[in-house]
């Protein structure tokens, strides 16, 4: 029973609403739907600003859609009180001369769902990554434009997954720069959550069934040597649910231009997902630097 509770807070889709809309920021946006290659139906915004520079965002897990995080709804248990409104960021690239693709992850928000319908943390969501970058690839008004990967979390795992297999991110060679925020594995989360060794190991059995993968083996780490664009990895150093080894070892895997930001917030993991909407500095510079 208790090891079927921590493997559905790990896997279950269905907690994360699309809670806001690009207009109620002042955007101008489309509604836009594009497969990936298994067929899955993605839904997304596509936010309009120029047409020479597109950042493609790609949310965290679980309890997030392409809007971001909101508490409501999400039980007794939060990772943040308040909205966190990716949209903040959304409106600083366009202001910036950016356009940007916000869309749900396979089994989030208004996206379908997967051919698994579990959360897999990366392997089947790389499939996502792929699809959006595609898309714009082939979009006749972006399709010569330069692309920046906005990662975040789960995000991150799934771009990282998405150069490691064939016919994957690397080669696109219109992909110009990442921005990885606070990458996580399974193994490091359920430490890091002082979930008792027994425990993980009860629940690796069920979600191993729901989705055939061994999450405490299979990660993406291997996949991060085959990056190919610069890379601006962010990490808040007081996070509680990770090993900031994880943090050190995919920076040091990393084989491109590279640089380390180090924030001191809050020890909440969610700092650092609401930290990027309201500090726009660093990544425009990143961006700006690698995107021309």
């Amino acid at each position: 029973m208790l090891a079927n509770y921590v493997a559905n807070m790990m896997i279950k889709p269905g907690k994360s609403p699309v809670f806001n809309n690009p207009k109620n920021f002042g955007l101008d946006y489309e509604d836009v739907t594009f497969k990936a290659s298994d067929g899955v139906t993605l839904s997304g915004w596509l936010v309009k600003g120029g047409q020479d520079k597109i950042i493609i965002q790609s949310h965290f897990g679980v309890q997030c859609s392409r809007a971001g995080y909101t508490p409501k709804g999400q039980g007794m248990i939060k990772m943040w009180k308040e909205d966190i409104e990716f949209l903040n960021q959304a409106k600083y690239l366009v202001n910036a001369g950016y356009s940007v693709l916000m869309y749900d992850l396979r089994n989030h928000g208004e996206s379908g769902k997967g051919t698994c319908p579990w959360i897999t943390w990366g392997p089947e969501e790389a499939k996502d990554v792929i699809a959006a970058v595609d898309y714009i690839s082939n979009h006749p008004n972006y399709k010569s434009s330069q692309i920046g990967l906005l990662s975040i979390c789960m995000g991150t795992s799934s771009t990282a997954f998405a150069y490691g297999v064939e016919n994957g991110l690397q080669n696109y060679k219109n992909i110009k720069a990442l921005v990885s925020v606070q990458p996580l594995t399974y193994a490091k989360f359920v430490k890091a959550m002082g979930v008792p060794n027994f425990l993980v190991k009860r629940a690796n059995k069920p979600i191993q069934e729901k989705t055939g993968i061994d999450f405490s083996q299979n990660t993406f780490m291997p996949s991060v040597k085959k990056i190919t664009v610069p890379t601006l990895l962010i990490q808040n150093k007081n996070d509680p649910w990770t090993n900031l080894d994880l943090i050190n070892e995919y920076y040091n895997e990393l084989r491109m231009e590279k640089e380390m930001l180090w924030l001191d917030l809050s020890n909440k993991r969610a700092a650092a997902y609401d930290w990027i909407g309201k500090n726009p500095d660093k990544i425009l510079e990143w961006f700006g630097k690698h995107l021309r």
